[in-house]
């Protein structure tokens, strides 16, 4: 547990001292996000639930997960070639945009609150598995400053799917301490399923 902790620590210095600063134009990101409406919708509420909410996401994880897959450091197939001819001030305006949008808030399954709730907020301390709140904040705001994620109201479905990547190792790009990672590598596909509910009507 002293090691998770140690390594959520030191992501958060190494995600503070990360040159990636979001200082785009949200009326300009207006226009410049007409190619992401069709699947993120037009407010960034998506309706998919395969694809995720980007209403209401701090900028500085958007801009950092666009980066990334342009990069080639996550790999996203429907995204493929979408931002090559972006330049980083395009990005930054679409990032301010959908920051500034208001995300909807899903309801969670009840069967699955007590679990969800559970894990989210207390971890699971034999097996050493942090809380969520310690990234992604007790309403799960997650924290703009460092870049760690808002995680209400998101699709189940996404966020389900996202965490399974993580344990499997076909998402990495949660740096060099990989807490998303070694968290859910801990997980059992119940336990996911519970927390991807949680958050979805968390609020």
């Amino acid at each position: 547990m002293k090691r998770l902790v140690l390594s959520l620590a030191s992501l958060v210095l190494a995600v503070s001292s990360i040159g990636v600063q979001a200082a785009g134009d949200a009326a300009a990101g207006e226009g410049k996000s007409a190619v992401c409406a069709a699947c993120h919708g037009a407010d960034g509420n998506s309706e998919l639930g395969s694809n995720p909410k980007l209403a209401g996401q701090n900028a500085r994880y958007l801009l950092k997960q666009m980066t990334d897959i342009k990069e080639g450091n996550r790999t996203v197939a429907l995204m493929t070639g979408l931002l090559d001819n972006m330049s980083e001030q395009d990005l930054e305006d679409i990032a301010a945009y959908y920051a500034e949008q208001e995300k909807t808030i899903q309801g969670a399954d009840p069967a699955l609150v007590e679990l969800g709730s559970s894990i989210y907020r207390g971890g699971i301390a034999d097996l050493g598995v942090a809380a969520c709140t310690a990234c992604h904040g007790p309403a799960g705001d997650g924290v703009a400053q460092a870049g760690f994620p808002a995680v209400s109201g998101q699709h189940a479905e996404y966020t389900m799917t996202q965490l399974k990547a993580f344990r499997a190792g076909e998402r990495t790009n949660d740096g060099d301490s990989s807490p998303m990672r070694s968290v859910t590598e801990r997980l059992t596909d119940r336990e996911i399923e519970a927390l991807a509910s949680y958050m979805a009507g968390l609020n």
